[in-house]
């Protein structure tokens, strides 16, 4: 096995469905994605998803390589019931908050590090949780209860717990949808979500939870336009806000990840849609869905992961903790407790 190396393409890679196909195994070696994304598609048994995980790292020959899931619970799940636990959605922990802040705050850290064990166990190292994006009433509901709720500081609070717990599990956080997704009147997988709120407004509300989390690892951006910094292309593929609002006003720092590039919010074909998040900034261009096609396309325009993204990449792994034994049992008990049995 080898370790992130000069050549890893910056592009992480879905896969059509539970089992690696010839083709799959050999495109990836080609390619040498920096690492893989995986769906409900994906997610049949424990057993099988440990097979699976397995041959995608064997495939790039790099056994530390990172395969991601979005696994926030509720509404967002790959790994369903019977054989994972149905975990509550982030809004049922925030609106905790209202009633006792410690027991929110509590419930945040169990169900993190249970999700964390979840995930180690069958070889996913990387969650796209928390989502800092916030609950606006009105919008489109593609966020909804994915939010811990409505005010900038609860969402950072909350969202700190979930980072800390899942970094102490051995497991990446990815914060989503910077610079703030939350707004939207549609849902970005569908069309374009274009925002018009004036910057001030943006910087007290949508951008602030991102700004006081800057010191994340991960991060992935959002498809939507900002009128008030980039009223012609959405964060993804825009300079201004990747360079002036993520980079210089948030202050993030760490390794940055497209949305999915396969949902149309965007505009142009892959090829195009990949150079652009390139040229805006983005260090990672992720690509969902599996399809041959597109994915050879992706592959064409994307770049070899610069030594910044690579010394990003690498500077978040140190901030992995040791995965030490977990009691999971009476975790599960107590979270339970704290939401009346659910």
């Amino acid at each position: 096995m080898k370790t992130l190396s000069a050549d890893t393409s910056a592009v992480i890679f879905g896969c059509e469905g539970p089992v690696l196909s010839d083709w799959e195994r050999d495109f990836f070696a080609d390619a040498n994605p920096f690492g893989f994304i995986l769906f409900k598609r994906n997610c049949e048994t424990p057993e099988q998803l440990r097979h699976l995980t397995y041959d995608l790292r064997e495939a790039i020959g790099r056994e530390d390589a990172p395969i991601l899931v979005d696994q926030e619970g509720g509404r967002v799940t790959r790994l369903k019931p019977p054989h994972w636990r149905a975990a509550p959605a982030p809004g049922r922990l925030g609106g905790l908050m209202e009633e006792d802040p410690a027991l929110a705050e509590e419930a945040v850290r169990l169900n993190s590090l249970l999700l964390s064990a979840e995930l180690r166990d069958v070889g996913l190292n990387v969650n796209c949780i928390p989502s800092l994006d916030l609950a606006f009433p009105g919008a489109h509901d593609v966020i909804g209860d994915r939010a811990f709720g409505s005010e900038p500081e609860v969402a950072a609070k909350l969202g700190k717990i979930c980072i800390d717990a899942c970094l102490s599990a051995n497991v990446m956080p990815v914060i989503k949808h910077m610079p703030g997704h939350g707004r939207a009147m549609v849902d970005s997988h569908l069309s374009l979500p274009v925002v018009s709120a004036s910057l001030d407004e943006l910087k007290e509300t949508d951008f602030e939870p991102f700004r006081l989390r800057a010191d994340a690892p991960w991060a992935m951006t959002g498809h939507v336009v900002y009128t008030a910094v980039d009223p012609d292309r959405p964060a993804t593929a825009s300079p201004k806000v990747v360079e002036e609002v993520i980079r210089d006003y948030i202050g993030f720092q760490g390794l940055l990840l497209t949305d999915d590039l396969s949902m149309e919010a965007l505009s142009g074909d892959l090829g195009e849609r990949t150079a652009a998040a390139m040229t805006a900034g983005c260090d990672i261009a992720l690509h969902c869905n599996g399809k041959a096609d597109e994915m050879q396309a992706v592959a064409a325009n994307s770049r070899i992961m610069s030594e910044e993204a690579r010394n990003r990449a690498m500077a978040a792994d140190k901030r992995l903790g040791n995965a030490e034994d977990f009691a999971f049992k009476e975790a599960r008990a107590r979270l339970n407790e704290i939401l009346g049995g659910e």
